[in-house]
């Protein structure tokens, strides 16, 4: 990635310090959503390593990776799949739990969504401790998927989730990272 779009990339995100408790700089990609230019500069950066690959599906982690999801999909021709908190979807679904910083949480995704043998990238706005976006990993893998990658806007790596996912054999992709929390 050029030093240009880093730059594009990481201006446009904005810091909010101290939330969503004291000691966390929140990194809000909102801003970044809404600058046309940057926000279709990480879209392209995002599905460029793909551009040519059959992929079936973009599984997006809700709520951003909804909207990153949605412009990839679009992008590359493939489906989207939302993956959602638990009791959000009307049909029959499959469901994983995964451990949060003070307790457990559910996501599910509607069984029917990814047939056995689909490659599907799954993707988010942020990477910290992985424990969301691995989870993610095994619901998609539960119903037989073939995950290409996970692919994120802004990485954490002091947090290790991308290596937690690449311990799960996940290729990840990243276009910044951020110090700290």
């Amino acid at each position: 990635m050029s030093n240009s779009l880093e730059q594009t990339l990481i201006s446009s995100i904005r810091n909010i310090p101290d939330y969503p408790k004291p000691g966390v700089m929140f990194r809000d990609i909102t801003t970044l959503l809404g600058d046309a230019r940057a926000f279709r500069r990480a879209i392209d950066e995002l599905v460029h390593p793909y551009a040519g690959s059959k992929i079936d599906k973009i599984a997006g982690i809700e709520a951003r990776g909804f909207i990153l999801g949605g412009a990839m999909a679009h992008q590359m021709s493939a489906g989207f799949v939302p993956i959602r908190k638990k009791g959000k979807l009307p049909h029959e679904t499959v469901r994983i739990a995964y451990s949060l910083e003070y307790g457990l949480d559910e996501m599910e995704m509607h069984k029917d969504a990814v047939a056995p043998g689909e490659k599907v990238i799954l993707v988010d706005d942020l990477i910290a401790t992985g424990g969301t976006a691995e989870a993610a990993v095994k619901l998609l893998r539960q119903i037989g998927a073939d995950i290409v990658a996970a692919c994120f806007v802004i990485d954490l790596p002091d947090l290790g989730g991308r290596k937690k996912l690449e311990a799960l054999g996940v290729d990840v992709r990243t276009l910044v990272a951020f110090d700290g929390h």
